[in-house]
């Protein structure tokens, strides 16, 4: 069931939910801690799609989550840009590339419109713009295809994360080793 749920979502991983992304929100909906009207980004559509799937009927968005807005790019002013590299560790698809203190870009069409990027930016200058709409056919279409993308991007880049946090650890070990081998060879007479 909570693939189901997780697959009736649109994989922003914006947050907006109270859930640290579109899974564990699926979890919750699934163990009748979260009710289904809590997704902005799924709008009226999404809680229709999850109130079928779970039989229930089907609820107006909570507005305490959000609104509902139009498909939006983060797109950064490059000629602010600081090269901070806030934005790089808030976006949860890896869809903003650069290094620091180099100019950011936001590659657009892996931009789910989460806006985590915009708040840790220390100079605004990233702005969300909106997305012309496609034709309801075409937005059919491509909506699944996005959403699963963009749950690939966030899985990827949760297994990114692991590694180097794990690369790092596995350093710190080495280091500290290092360091007890050199302690035990200058303490020897």
């Amino acid at each position: 069931m909570i693939d189901q749920i997780n697959s009736l979502l649109p994989q922003t991983q914006c947050g907006k939910c109270g859930y640290r992304g579109c899974l564990p929100y699926a979890e919750a909906i699934a163990a009748g801690k979260a009710d289904i009207n809590r997704c902005p980004p799924g709008g009226e559509e999404g809680i229709q799609a999850l109130a079928d799937l779970l039989g229930v009927l089907p609820k107006p968005l909570d507005s305490a989550c959000g609104e509902h807005k139009p498909r939006a790019v983060a797109t950064i002013i490059e000629e602010d840009c600081i090269g901070c590299a806030k934005c790089l560790a808030a976006c949860p698809v890896d869809a903003i590339i650069g290094a620091a203190k180099q100019m950011h870009t936001v590659i657009a069409s892996e931009c789910t419109g989460c806006e985590l990027c915009i708040a840790p930016c220390p100079v605004d200058c990233i702005e969300m713009r909106e997305i012309p709409a496609e034709s309801p056919v075409l937005a059919k279409r491509l909506k699944p295809l996005r959403a699963e993308l963009a749950r690939s991007r966030y899985e990827l880049r949760g297994l990114r994360l692991a590694r180097e946090e794990a690369e790092k650890a596995a350093r710190a070990r080495e280091k500290k080793a290092a360091l007890l081998l050199k302690m035990q060879a200058t303490a020897k007479p």
